[in-house]
């Protein structure tokens, strides 16, 4: 993830995301994946200022790409570890939450869905994605709240599988994608996706109805005045 200094995430980022997650499930010369952004941030989130200005098509193009690609991560077949190199909020935990291991940097950084805060209707995909590592009970408080966790409160509840310092972020990564990439590799890739077959099957359905009532949500005045503050609030820093 390499975008701007926070990496958020727009249309066209995605799409580049995703068309490498086709090309690399295709290429059997690459046996797994490391995701990792710029420090301070993993990922920012969706970018916000750019979201804000789309038109109501550009908008429903927008999130039900986003909705898409997050289904396909969550069923990519071959093992992908993230390195959270920092600030990992709302999309930026959802890129997290769908990988096979998390290991975040130790640091003052930040990492959940605070979407409900700003606005935004989490649909049901996100939260199994949530309850998924957190269970049902710790993702429902945590969602509805906005929570974002410190490092050693994401690792105590699941969040992460492990905290090293920055530095030592990448090496750590690429030992744990080796161990994986050590199994023989349709069994791991079958166990996988029976694992998450339920998941899967969530993430991969039907989201228009949810998609309309986030997109309803979206262009309410309440949203708009909260987007419309915090957007205000990055620009001036």
């Amino acid at each position: 993830l390499s975008r701007g200094k926070s990496n958020a995430l727009n249309g066209q980022l995605i799409t580049e995301l995703d068309d490498m997650l086709k090309n690399i499930s295709a290429d059997d010369n690459i046996g797994g994946v490391i995701l990792t952004g710029t420090a301070p941030f993993f990922s920012a989130g969706l970018d916000l200022v750019e979201l804000y200005n789309y038109n109501e098509e550009e908008a429903k193009d927008f999130w039900k790409l986003f909705l898409n690609f997050t289904a396909n991560l969550v069923a990519f077949k071959k093992p992908i570890v993230a390195a959270i190199s920092g600030h990992s909020p709302a999309g930026g935990c959802v890129l997290a939450l769908a990988c096979d291991y998390r290991i975040m940097a130790e640091g003052q950084y930040i990492i959940g869905l605070n979407e409900v805060p700003v606005g935004i209707i989490v649909p049901n995909s996100i939260f199994q994605m949530y309850a998924f590592w957190l269970g049902k009970a710790e993702a429902t408080r945590s969602l509805l709240t906005g929570k974002l966790y410190n490092p050693e409160e994401a690792l105590k509840v699941g969040l992460v599988d492990e905290l090293v310092k920055n530095e030592s972020l990448l090496t750590a990564a690429e030992r744990k994608i080796k161990k994986f990439m050590e199994l023989e590799s349709n069994t791991w890739s079958q166990s996988k996706l029976n694992i998450r077959e339920e998941l899967i099957a969530t993430v991969s359905a039907d989201q228009s109805a949810s998609l309309e009532k986030m997109l309803a949500q979206w262009w309410s005045p309440a949203t708009r005045h909260i987007l419309k503050t915090i957007i205000e609030s990055l620009q001036r820093k």
